[in-house]
C-alpha cells in the first residue's frame, strides 16, 4: 500500500538527487573551465596562437555562443549523451577565453574574488531555493538589466571608459546576482513538477540544462566582481 508518506519521502529523494546532479554537473563545468584557463595562461605556445591570430578568438566565441543556443534550444531534440558532451565542450572551451583573466590579474586577487563569488553564488542559490516568494515576475526585468549590459559592453569597447566599465561592473554583480536567485527557483520548480517516472535521459538532460544556467550565472558574477576587486598585473 502507498501511502502520502511514502510518497512524500520517495518525492524528496527524487528531487535532492535531480539537484544533486545540476550542482555536480555544474561543478565539473567549472572545474573544467578553471583547468583549461589555468593550463592555456601557463603554455607561451597557446597563448601566442590566440594573440596572433584574431581570427581563431573570434571563432571560439562564436561556438560558444552557438553551443548555448544549441544546449538551450535544441535540448528536447538531443541525447542525454549528446547534451553532456556539448556542456563540456563549452566549459572547456571558455577556459580557453578566460584564460586571459589569469593574465591580466594577479593571482592573489583571482583566488580572493573567487572565493566572494562563491559565498555570493551559495547565498543568493539558498535565497532562491527557500523564499515563499515568487521571482517570476523579476525575470523579464532581469533579462532586460543583461541585455543592456551586454550593449553598454560593446559601446565601452570602442570608447574603452574606465568609469564606464565599474559602473557595468556593478550593475552586472546585480543582475547576475538576481538571475542566481531566479535561476536556482525555477529549477526548484522543475525538480517537484518532474514525474517520478521519468527516464533517467530526460532527467540527465535537465540537470544540464540546469546546470549551464547556475554555470554562467556564477561565470558572469565571478568577471564582474573581478573588475571591481581584481588587481591587475599593471
Amino acid at each position: 500500500m502507498v501511502t502520502a508518506a511514502s510518497t512524500q519521502t520517495r518525492t524528496g529523494v527524487l528531487v535532492n538527487s535531480f539537484v544533486r546532479s545540476v550542482y555536480n554537473w555544474m561543478a565539473v563545468g567549472l572545474g573544467l573551465t578553471g583547468f583549461v584557463a589555468y593550463y592555456v595562461a601557463n603554455s607561451p605556445g597557446l597563448q601566442a596562437a590566440l594573440v596572433q591570430n584574431p581570427l581563431m578568438l573570434i571563432v571560439l566565441i562564436v561556438a560558444q555562443l552557438g553551443l548555448v543556443f544549441a544546449i538551450s534550444g535544441a535540448i528536447n531534440r538531443l541525447s542525454a549523451g549528446a547534451a553532456t558532451g556539448l556542456f563540456v565542450l563549452y566549459a572547456g572551451l571558455n577556459g580557453v577565453i578566460l584564460s586571459f583573466v589569469f593574465l591580466a590579474y594577479t593571482q592573489t586577487s583571482i583566488v580572493s574574488t573567487f572565493f566572494i563569488c562563491a559565498g555570493t553564488f551559495v547565498g543568493c542559490s539558498i535565497y532562491g531555493w527557500t523564499t515563499k516568494r515568487d521571482l517570476t515576475s523579476f525575470g523579464g526585468f532581469l533579462m532586460m538589466g543583461l541585455i543592456g549590459i551586454i550593449i553598454a559592453s560593446l559601446v565601452n569597447l570602442f570608447i574603452r571608459s574606465s568609469g564606464m566599465s565599474l559602473i557595468i561592473s556593478y550593475i552586472g554583480v546585480f543582475v547576475f546576482v538576481g538571475l542566481t536567485a531566479w535561476d536556482t527557483q525555477k529549477l526548484k520548480n522543475m525538480a517537484l513538477a518532474q514525474p517520478a517516472d521519468l527516464e533517467a535521459g530526460v532527467l540527465r538532460k535537465g540537470a544540464i540544462l540546469g546546470a549551464l544556467s547556475l554555470y554562467l550565472d556564477f561565470i558572469n558574477l565571478f568577471l564582474m566582481l573581478l573588475r571591481i576587486f581584481g588587481q591587475t598585473r599593471d
